[in-house]
């Protein structure tokens, strides 16, 4: 009898596998890196070849390490990357290009261009988000002019578009259909989530033809099979059901299900997201996007091992869960930065070392406005400041200021999140990256205010897909059955006197201040 399932996590660095019982304990797990592709400078790809073959290694590892074969798989489910698009011909199957990350900057100059358009004011309403470099809608814009096999397939009917986990089941499996959860459809920055459809009128001005885009379906559904090859060569296709982003696969993993729950992953940048439940809110500071959707019956009361139409009757409507989500301009990217340009240290890990061996940041503010500054401040100028140095200031004072400016800046944000919703944050789960230190966890609960919570399983992604598929094969009756995370989560309470806090933080504003529209000088 078939009784574990798979989560896969599909990310920008790597890829995951995990394989989990009805316990919700992880058996097996494994990892493959994937490289990134820099032709020029300023452009960031990935082979669509390499990512396939990593996910398709990490399953076997997962499968080898839980004694498993792929047989035994009741159910699939891909947490996948955001704004990195793959584009590919129907009839053969191959990728017409690599895929572009959303790390990368070439349609820099497009956004200017865009901004002409005269219904420009409405991208953030309509799409959720403003889109810059980094979304999709710009890259295939792009696309549609610069890359001939892709316009050669569009007019050919043949272009299929999609993100990473569309890639897998067509790579490594068989799709049911040109799909993609409501989430990773919103995430191309084509669709007008409040009207639940593409939006006609951006797709004519960016040049990105409506056929080739993927149906948005909820997040639990039949996707398709995905051939899995354990380490003894055996094969044996296992349903996908579920799919959904790698970021809202965290905040699912945290056991983020209700309204005000919030989660921070750190990562290249910093992102917070906050559940509020079934209706969109207006915003103009925050990105406001589907964290998941279910099919109208609960999908783990009856499983949903087949196919599903799309789309449902009007009386069955998808349920929608939305979240507010907002980063930071740069955290792991600063830390490499401190590494390897300011030679502040050799190892990851003294960073933390630095910044403990110290009882504060001697009067040192650290603004890391490397690219920018985000919310509250919304500040493309900005650049990065250090402000307070005297000559009593050393490296562990950099390093502490540098962990506190991470700890101000998620206090902006959900700051910004009262004031625009009136939802109050009582605590924050957190994970990924400098979330590994002690000494981060504790800056940042004296800096926020409130506990900040470490489960004790870190790889929350992959188990949320792993979760997900559950529901969809009714291994769970609903989301209130999940088992609970593993282990003894570390709940870092503040330390730091509310008077402290504060002055600290006009310290900081006053720091951002001097940091803000720096490029115009």
């Amino acid at each position: 009898m078939t009784t574990f399932l798979l989560g896969i996590d599909q990310g920008s660095s790597g890829s995951r596998a995990a394989v989990m019982n009805q316990n919700g304990d992880i058996l097996g797990y494994g990892y493959r890196p994937l490289p990134r592709i820099h032709p020029h400078n300023g452009w960031v790809e990935q082979d669509p070849h390499q990512l396939t073959l990593g996910v398709e290694q990490a399953i076997t590892e997962a499968l080898a390490a839980a004694n498993c074969r792929p047989a035994d798989i009741l159910a699939v489910g891909i947490a996948g990357q955001r704004n990195t698009d793959f584009v590919w011909d129907a009839r053969t199957g191959r990728p017409l290009a690599n895929a572009i990350t959303w790390q990368d900057l070439r349609t820099a100059p497009l956004l200017a261009e865009l901004e002409q358009w005269e219904h420009a004011a409405e991208r953030r309403r309509r799409l959720g988000y403003f889109p810059g470099t980094w979304s999709s809608a710009n890259h295939l814009a792009w696309r549609m002019r610069h890359q001939p096999a892709v316009i050669e397939a569009a007019r050919a009917g043949t272009l299929r578009i999609g993100f990473s986990a569309n890639w897998l089941l067509e790579s490594l499996g068989r799709p049911a259909g040109h799909m993609l959860d409501f989430g990773l459809v919103q995430q191309m920055g084509l669709f007008d989530f409040r009207a639940e459809r593409y939006w006609s009128d951006w797709l004519a001005v960016l040049g990105v033809p409506l056929e080739p885009l993927p149906v948005p379906v909820p997040t639990v559904h039949y996707f398709g099979t995905l051939r899995l090859t354990g380490p003894a060569g055996d094969v044996a296709d296992a349903p996908v059901l579920a799919v959904i982003g790698n970021e809202q696969a965290a905040l699912f993993g945290h056991q983020c299900y209700y309204p005000g729950d919030a989660e921070c992953s750190h990562g290249t940048a910093s992102f917070v997201d906050v559940v509020v439940g079934d209706t969109p809110p207006e915003q103009e500071k925050l990105n406001v996007y589907y964290a998941w959707s279910f099919p109208a019956e609960s999908p783990g009361r009856r499983g949903i091992g087949q196919p599903v139409g799309y789309p449902p009757p009007a009386t069955r409507h998808p349920q929608h869960t939305f979240c507010l989500e907002a980063d930071t301009t740069v955290s792991g990217a600063a830390i490499r930065w401190m590494k390897e340009e300011a030679r502040l240290f050799d190892r990851d890990e003294e960073l933390s070392l630095l910044a403990a061996s110290v009882p504060d940041s001697g009067g040192v503010v650290f603004v890391p406005a490397f690219t920018g500054l985000n919310v509250p401040h919304n500040d493309a100028a900005a650049r990065g400041t250090i402000l307070g140095l005297t000559l009593g200031s050393s490296r562990a004072h950099l390093a502490r200021a540098f962990l506190e400016s991470l700890g101000y800046q998620i206090r902006g944000i959900l700051e910004t999140i009262t004031a625009e919703t009136g939802l109050v944050v009582q605590q924050i789960s957190t994970g990924g990256g400098i979330a590994a230190s002690d000494i981060a966890c504790q800056i940042q609960a004296d800096l926020t205010g409130i506990p900040t919570i470490r489960p004790a399983f870190t790889e929350l992604a992959v188990r949320a897909a792993a979760l997900l598929a559950g529901l969809g094969a009714g291994t769970w009756p609903g989301v209130e059955d999940l088992p609970a995370l593993p282990g003894t989560p570390i709940v870092f309470e503040p330390r730091l006197p509310a008077d402290q806090r504060d002055a600290g933080y006009t310290r900081w504003l006053a720091a951002v201040d001097r940091a803000k529209n720096w490029i115009s000088y």
